[in-house]
């Protein structure tokens, strides 16, 4: 059964000396954590800056060491083959635990600079002669020498890289070297590389672990009395399994603050990636972040329910906007309130007001980042749970997304920005942890010409003509749809969504699985039209009484074929006058509430009837799936679709 590996970020705010049984408290122990952090960010920074060159990096891309064994896949133990050992000072004492942190460090910083040291290789010996626009033969020739997966995104990215180097020292740099500078080591202390003689875990309770770690009480410890063992308690959060599987966590500081990110593993069942036949497809827009439709495949073609899924925040978009304006003032300020401390001497009394001015603008622009974090988390979260819930409503095993690697923010710097700020990759990371668990998989095909062609006739031929409204089809914009051909006119969104459902289950064949990653991708596109099916109308509250009671109005099927005269006609029976469901202004009789203080006559007093707060499945009564202030379609139970009109109707999306 395969593993679904997340991370839970925890908080530690007290620990237990164990050999004293003192209580250390938060400061006390995010100082001794900063001792730790600093020792392994000071020598994995070593590492990295010794073996930061060509001849390295290419010994370490080959995989093997210098006698031809094959390096093992842990990075301590890769580094420790090749003979690239983490140093300290010689006055301070660490054990061999602590120095494979620093190495594991060190040698996943490496490891990532490969994949971008493939590209800037190959973009450099294949340079061409006008940078902006290759031919057909120099492309050739860079796709050669391109690693498998790279994109258009990379390769665009890369080649502005050296092209500024280019124009700065008038030569392209002679390796990824001079192009990069070398990685800066975050301060944070990767436990995993460690074993029970530094760190034991141990799961207490359902929600309550206790992590036992060695921690330094000094800031250079130097000898073995002055690193302690620590007895850690954690909470753990919600959404961490009472079975998930914990593993050594990775600690680091934030704002003062212990986080301890906990990874943990939870068994899910297998998903396949072909075999579907209802799916549910999702395209990426700018003020309606998700817009979705349902598909089925029946016969070798996709229908469609004609049903629109939209996930509106454009209310907290222009939140994130207004958020994002404030960060770059207050970045703006504190830029400027250093260049004055810069310009002035250290006797200067006005010193200390720009600095006290400096800390505030600094303090004001932390404060603003996070909000901006916060939000971007929430939001990404709520959309991922109301595309699964909904993928999950509709029966649907696969949920179809374009691929962001080959989107790429365009047009002018008011868009752009608005692209840029987007949640996406967020939103997808959260669509795939909480498909899996539903037994959902999630694909994502490209993008190219989503919304340029007609999901109804295009085919990838009739091109599509966009208008900002239904009833401005004359005028030039980019929310509406319209096709002349077929008369299609829908959402922009709602019909690239339909194209992306066909794309997926058209060419479900064609998922490829990534090795590293997991991640399933359809790079082939086999393009099809889609036709929308209305699902049947159910009868009204009326005719189904009707239709128990045996005195429905309506005639019957059959009485309907036999139409002889065979007696006198029956005479007619007349409905009987239905009474008014009007409340009287006053009650006729006494209220049946018995309450000891004598009320007006009238009706009786209800308790509050208040709207539930939530759109998704009824799982859990404390799960909230959104924002009150986001227009989001609700997640209904719907049954199946079949006969009905085969025509594209205009459907505005509420």
């Amino acid at each position: 059964m395969p593993e679904l590996i997340a991370t839970a970020t925890c908080s530690a705010y007290r620990a237990v000396e164990e050999s004293t049984g003192v209580v250390v408290r938060t400061r006390e122990l995010a100082a001794r954590v900063g001792f730790l952090l600093a020792l392994v960010q000071a020598a994995a920074a070593t590492v990295v800056a010794r073996h930061w060159n060509p001849a390295d990096l290419d010994l370490l891309a080959r995989g093997k060491s210098e006698d031809g064994r094959a390096l093992p896949s842990n990075g301590y133990m890769a580094l420790r083959r090749l003979g690239w050992i983490a140093l300290f000072p010689d006055e301070v004492y660490v054990s061999d635990r602590v120095r494979r942190c620093a190495e594991e460090e060190a040698a996943r910083a490496l490891r990532l600079a490969l994949h971008r040291l493939a590209i800037v290789e190959a973009i450099i010996a294949t340079w061409p002669a006008d940078s902006r626009k290759r031919t057909d033969a120099e492309w050739t020739a860079l796709r050669a020498m391109l690693p498998e997966g790279v994109t258009a995104a990379e390769i665009r990215n890369r080649s502005r890289q050296i092209q500024t180097i280019l124009d700065r020292e008038d030569a392209l740099p002679g390796c990824f070297t001079e192009a990069e500078d070398a990685p800066v080591n975050a301060p944070q202390a990767l436990l995993a590389a460690a074993d029970r003689q530094l760190l034991t875990l141990t799961r207490t309770a359902e929600r309550t672990a206790e992590l036992r770690v060695q921690l330094p009480v000094q800031a250079l410890p130097s000898s073995r009395k002055t690193w302690a063992w620590h007895v850690i308690p954690i909470t753990l959060p919600a959404h961490v399994p009472a079975d998930a599987q914990l593993s050594s966590p990775t600690l680091r500081i934030k704002n003062g603050r212990i986080c301890v990110d906990l990874p943990f593993t939870v068994l899910v069942p297998f998903v396949p990636s072909a075999g579907h036949t209802t799916a549910i497809g999702f395209d990426w827009g700018v003020n309606t972040l998700l817009t979705g439709t349902v598909g089925r495949l029946v016969g070798g073609r996709v229908e469609t329910d004609a049903r629109p899924l939209a996930y509106d925040a454009s209310v907290i978009s222009a939140k994130l906007h207004r958020l994002r304006g404030h960060r770059e003032y207050l970045a703006a300020k504190r830029t400027q309130y250093a260049k004055l401390l810069a310009g002035l001497t250290d006797g200067d009394t006005r010193r200390a007001e720009l600095h006290s001015l400096h800390e505030r603008a600094d303090l004001a622009h932390s404060h603003a980042c996070a909000r901006i974090r916060n939000l971007n988390d929430a939001l990404a979260w709520g959309a991922a749970r109301w595309a699964v819930d909904q993928a999950a409503a509709a029966g649907a095993t696969v949920v179809y997304l374009e691929d962001l690697a080959t989107l790429e923010a365009r047009g002018t710097r008011r868009g752009n920005a608005r692209l840029s700020g987007q949640v996406r990759r967020s939103v997808v990371d959260a669509i795939r942890h909480l498909a899996a668990k539903h037994q959902i998989a999630v694909v994502t095909v490209p993008a190219r010409g989503t919304s340029k062609y007609c999901p109804r006739c295009g085919n990838g031929k009739s091109e599509l003509t966009h208008t900002p409204a239904p009833d401005r089809l004359g005028e030039r914009g980019w929310k509406w749809a319209h096709c002349r051909k077929c008369g299609l006119s829908c959402d922009r969104d709602w019909a690239a969504a339909e194209r992306i459902v066909s794309r997926g289950l058209l060419a479900q064949q064609n998922t490829c699985t990534e090795r590293k990653t997991g991640k399933r991708v359809i790079r082939t596109v086999t393009e099809g039209n889609v036709t929308r099916v209305r699902r049947p109308k159910k009868p009204t509250r009326a005719a189904r009484r009707a239709r128990r009671s045996g005195t429905d109005l309506h005639p019957r099927p059959e009485s309907r074929n036999n139409r002889a005269k065979t007696g006198p006609t029956a005479k007619r029976q007349t409905q009987p006058k239905q009474t008014s469901s009007q409340m009287p202004d006053r009650r006729l009789v006494p209220a049946t509430t018995i309450s000891v203080v004598k009320r007006p006559a009238g009706q009786a007093s209800k308790a509050p009837q208040h709207k539930p707060g939530r759109t998704g499945l009824v799982r859990d009564p404390h799960h909230r799936t959104g924002f009150h202030k986001v227009k989001i379609t609700p997640v209904l139970n719907l049954g199946e679709y079949g006969s009905g009109r085969h025509h594209a109707t205009p459907v505005r999306i509420p």
